[in-house]
């Protein structure tokens, strides 16, 4: 298991886009449509092997028959950190070790790429969504394949009320000194990730 990505969820594509432009300094590429969960995405190098995502509905796809991941059909307000993503070399095994509810595996596309990932039947992942989503590639990685940015994803902090439980719950994928778990009031997450023009934070 590996960090694969962050996900910044957001009302339309066009503002997540401006909160993640202006708040690091630098331009996003690559996305595109995502058919069968009527939504589409940019992305934002972090690196040879990590990346941003921002996703939001699609207004102009048809609806999915089941809820989409990163419980979308949900989402309001402020663009915003809302999930994170590890890629497995198994998404069978990583869920056979993950907590109940953890998803089950989906075959999904855009353009060119093929992955697996793990999606509750309710958009919900466990701990409020503070657990990540599991992705199984299927080829090509998108990370290496977009323009360098100069960006890296420092650190990434994960607060939850039930943080000793979500600890063990990461446990037996989790080994990344960049990630970190802490307790806090509400679910919530905060990435430093440095830029050409400094360090910046986004939540």
């Amino acid at each position: 298991m590996a960090f694969d990505h962050l996900v910044i969820s957001a009302a339309t594509l066009k503002e997540g886009v401006q909160y993640v432009e202006d708040s690091l300094g630098v331009a996003m590429a690559g996305g595109g449509e995502h058919p069968a969960m009527g939504t589409h995405n940019r992305l934002l190098s972090l690196g040879p092997d990590d990346y941003l995502e921002v996703i939001a509905i699609n207004p102009d796809a048809d609806a999915p028959k089941r809820p989409r991941l990163f419980d979308l059909d949900n989402f309001s307000g402020e663009p915003r950190i809302t999930n994170w993503v590890m890629r497995s070399n198994s998404i069978s095994d990583a869920l056979a070790k993950a907590p109940p509810n953890a998803g089950e595996t989906v075959p999904l596309s855009r353009g060119d790429f093929r992955w697996q990932m793990a999606i509750p039947a309710d958009g919900k992942l466990p701990f409020d969504g503070a657990f990540p989503s599991f992705i199984e590639w299927q080829g090509a990685h998108p990370a290496p394949l977009l323009p360098a940015t100069g960006c890296r994803l420092d650190t990434f902090e994960v607060v939850h009320p039930d943080a000793l439980a979500l600890t063990a719950a990461l446990r037996p994928f989790l080994d990344d000194g960049r990630l970190s778990v802490a307790e806090g009031p509400q679910r919530a997450f905060r990435a430093e990730i440095s830029t050409p023009n400094g360090l910046c934070v986004l939540v």
